[in-house]
């Protein structure tokens, strides 16, 4: 028989993942919408903002509240996600390129490799970033390259989180269409939700010494 705590938690890890998943249809769909590349942005946003309610205890209705958020950031949410996807886009093709290449690129294709791992590095706190502080749009880039920086050890826990989920998409491609976007985005909501609340009483600590 199994013990009644262990069903609970079982119960909860299933509640989660059907979570991610929602989140992760809503995100398709939407992003669908938009044409793609209208549509990534405002998706993004809106699921990193329900993702961070449902980290909270909040309750959702979840395609209600997408579709509000992704209207009310569709221009804000395009000028701040584009230029990341379009950059991260342009680093995998060269990644690519490179590679192709053979040997003799060997340095191109590691320098392209950093500035990769550098950029997701920042991407992975922009999302949370939106979602949980109020900044100037132009903000929120140097705010989580701040963070990426000075909190190396989160740093790598986001990056570690990231790598996992595109290794196990990278073995089983249908993921991607169930659930993989929507675990990322979760899960690195809930981390960052915890470095955020780190970092605040870090800086509260230190203003009343």
């Amino acid at each position: 028989m199994n013990h009644p705590a262990t069903s609970i938690r079982i119960q909860a890890a299933c509640s989660e993942l059907i979570w991610a998943a929602r989140l992760n249809l809503l995100w398709i769909l939407f992003t669908l919408a938009g044409g793609v590349i209208l549509g990534l942005g405002p998706a993004t946003v809106a699921a990193y903002t329900l993702a961070r309610r449902h980290a909270r205890g909040e309750s959702i209705q979840a395609w209600t509240e997408f579709w509000t958020v992704y209207r009310r950031e569709f221009v804000r949410a395009s000028l701040l996600i584009l230029p990341v996807a379009v950059l991260a886009t342009v680093l995998v093709g060269n990644y690519l390129y490179f590679s192709a290449l053979g040997p003799g690129s060997g340095a191109l294709r590691i320098a392209t490799l950093l500035a990769l791992v550098a950029l997701a590095g920042v991407g992975s706190y922009l999302g949370p970033l939106y979602a949980h502080y109020d900044l100037p749009l132009w903000a929120y880039v140097p705010k989580a390259s701040m963070l990426a920086l000075t909190r190396p050890a989160s740093s790598v826990l986001l990056l570690f989180a990231l790598a996992a989920i595109v290794f196990v998409t990278s073995a089983a491609p249908v993921l991607a269409a169930v659930i993989s976007v929507g675990a990322w985005i979760y899960l690195n909501t809930w981390l960052c939700l915890r470095f955020f609340e780190e970092n605040e009483a870090r800086l509260h600590s230190k203003g009343n010494s």
